[in-house]
């Protein structure tokens, strides 16, 4: 039977070896086996204790692999499985170096003939269900708090501490003794039938991410119900994340939206108790309630400056004001041990409504106020920098820069990886795909950091993807090593060589 209408037709290979369409993702291999990997997962996850079968660091590195190959959920293990290429190399990387006795051990846990190189499906499922706690289920049927966020077992606490890990790992390669920490949730929509409803009407999941500014790396995160507010026990998050800090930082700062609105998370920066940072700087958007309100309407018209952005080299006027704003809250002003803060507020004037909207525009999805007869946007910020340290246009542009950048991050976990399509109704065994997607974002974002040439930095996965990681070759077995043929003069030749040789140069740094 004709296959088509054009004269091509698709046929099968004789063999199943030889060919992979992933020629770029073996340099995701180098860089984990150099920052030391697949030994931390191996020393933090003990969930595969027995000598049979596949082992912790064989599924979670094939868990992220998938996600850096763009696969979005667990039967994609079985597209990958089909690269046979690719697995070639996989088998090779997981017995380098290998002394003889442990690659036996390796091929004894396998009481027949090995027919995969990554787990089944089927597998992976019951992989991830050691990560639920069936124990936490029962006590938030009880509870009487809303928002009950189910501790962690231990073995998905490993998560984390693989997680630090690879910060440490990318600390020591790129030292950075500062670290700006932009905490934010995000919503991942999901139609399980378990879920709970979010704010927003639909079912979903909320996990909060603790983002490392310098490193470009989510430095912690804490998967929860959709159901539990942004900032709830946030400075208990936030003390979990700076345990998560490599020892070479010496300096913290916090950015947070309106939910990080909290007095107590506040007062832990402003204090200099901290023994090992001392005083957190911090910039943090701050309710605008109605005695904010006044405060704002107290500010003199001569007060009110102009907000710039730079284009082009000029700067440009945005049609947004700023003013420092005289303002104590009542809950400070009431205490004794109460701190006074910097509080500045940022106007825009609004569009007069369409006729006929007015009163759709009565409900805006922002705080509004009158000013002078003048309608404007207000936006309010909450700082311990003094002023001659930042000045407040520089301080309301430096907490701007969180917000474009963990929206960014935020869409790259759930469209460019698969932290959006979540495979169960069980609580724990989505909280444990979601670390495995992150330990992908943050393999990716090492990747591009140490082995790539500076204007790959910027790159999403999509482009990665199509540039490097989709790259057709054919392996051959040359002198007891692998070779991965590229086609002539493909243009990716070089950045893979290139990418290998910068790689192996970390081998001999503190990581190796």
């Amino acid at each position: 039977m004709t296959q088509g209408i054009l004269p091509f037709k698709y046929e099968q290979e004789k063999t199943d070896e030889g060919t992979t369409a992933l020629g770029g993702l073996p340099l995701y291999l180098d860089l984990a086996k150099v920052i030391g990997l697949t030994k931390s997962i191996q020393k933090h996850l003990t969930v595969k204790k027995g000598s049979q079968g596949w082992t912790d660091s064989q599924f979670v590195l094939s868990g992220i692999l998938l996600n850096l190959a763009g696969g979005n959920c667990v039967d994609d293990l079985n597209i990958l499985n089909a690269d046979h290429g690719f697995c070639r190399i996989l088998h090779s990387a997981e017995n380098y170096k290998l002394p003889r006795k442990e690659r036996r051990e390796m091929e004894r846990r396998w009481r027949k003939e090995k027919q995969r190189f990554v787990p089944s499906p089927s597998a992976m499922f019951r992989y991830l269900k050691v990560f639920h706690d069936v124990a936490q289920e029962q006590l938030r049927r009880v509870s009487s708090i809303k928002a009950f966020i189910p501790a962690p077992n231990r073995h998905l606490k490993g998560f984390a501490h693989i997680n630090k890990d690879m910060c440490e790992a990318m600390n020591e390669a790129r030292p950075c003794k500062t670290a700006t920490l932009d905490q934010d949730a995000t919503l991942v929509e999901t139609g399980k039938q378990e879920a709970s409803f979010c704010y927003k009407g639909f079912k979903a999941y909320q996990p909060f991410n603790t983002w490392w500014a310098e490193q470009n790396m989510i430095l912690h995160t804490e998967f929860r119900d959709g159901n539990v507010p942004a900032g709830y026990e946030q400075l208990r998050v936030f003390k979990e994340a700076l345990a998560c800090l490599p020892q070479g930082v010496e300096k913290v700062r916090l950015r947070s939206d309106t939910a990080g609105y909290q007095h107590d998370l506040l007062k832990y920066c402003d204090s200099v108790d901290n023994k090992r940072f001392g005083k957190i700087e911090f910039a943090v958007g701050c309710d605008v309630t109605q005695s904010f309100k006044i405060a704002v309407a107290q500010v003199p018209s001569s007060e009110w400056k102009p907000i710039y952005k730079e284009k082009n080299g000029k700067k440009m006027k945005t049609g947004s004001e700023w003013a420092e704003v005289c303002f104590v809250p009542s809950r400070i002003g009431k205490s004794k041990e109460g701190l006074e803060y910097r509080y500045l507020a940022k106007r825009q004037v609004l569009e007069p409504a369409l006729p006929g909207m007015e009163d759709k525009q009565m409900q805006l999805p922002f705080p509004a106020m009158e000013m002078n007869d003048i309608r404007y946007k207000v936006f309010g910020v909450v700082s311990n920098i003094p002023e001659q340290e930042m000045y407040g246009e520089d301080l309301i542009h430096w907490l701007h820069k969180r917000c474009g950048k963990s929206e960014e991050v935020h869409a790259i976990m759930k469209k460019d990886l698969a932290g959006g399509t979540l495979p169960s109704g069980n609580f724990g065994e989505n909280a444990a795909w979601w670390w495995m997607m992150i330990l992908a974002l943050n393999l990716n974002q090492m990747l591009k950091r140490l082995a790539f040439e500076p204007q790959m930095v910027s790159k999403r996965m999509k482009a990665i993807r199509f540039s490097i990681i989709n790259i057709p070759g054919r392996i051959v077995k040359r002198s007891r090593e692998l070779v991965l043929r590229l086609s002539k003069g493909h243009p990716c030749f070089n950045i893979l060589v290139g990418a290998r040789e910068r790689i192996a140069l970390l081998e001999g740094g503190p990581s190796g």
